[in-house]
């Protein structure tokens, strides 16, 4: 069905949530498709950087690759990692990359969800490929 899938997760804890979109990927892909699992670093606040030590930077930023490096070997896809705001930066991802589905898990909509927006919701109004959301 789809040669180029784009699977944004987040390392949060929940893993289950970036196994299920993982899976969904999998049954939704072609034979030889390309999976992309995409991991969005959000900058550190200007007035909180300057408490932060480079070498915990510099840590914090070798687990979390090393972390998406293990997901992706074991699901069969490869990795990325990159820094920005979660749901512009997927879609600049995207726009870069020319996927032709993008997988997002969503959670349960709450208040502050309503009026801020999501990711999901984000990704969902503004990409130039299918979209599946996952809740």
């Amino acid at each position: 069905m789809y040669k180029n899938i784009l699977v944004p997760i987040a390392l949060d804890g929940e893993d289950d949530r970036a196994a299920h979109a993982i899976s969904v990927a999998k049954k939704l892909a072609d034979d030889g498709a390309r999976i992309t699992l995409l991991h969005v670093v959000e900058a550190v606040p200007s007035y909180a950087i300057s408490y932060i030590s480079a070498d915990i930077i510099a840590a914090t930023r070798k687990a979390i690759d090393d972390e998406m490096e293990r997901i992706a070997s074991e699901a069969g896809a490869v990795a990325a990692v990159i820094e920005g705001h979660s749901g512009r930066s997927i879609l600049d991802y995207a726009e870069e990359h020319s996927p032709d589905l993008i997988v997002v898990a969503s959670h349960r909509p709450g208040m502050q969800t309503l009026l801020l927006g999501s990711t999901a919701t984000h990704v969902v109004r503004h990409a130039n490929c299918a979209v599946h959301v996952l809740r």
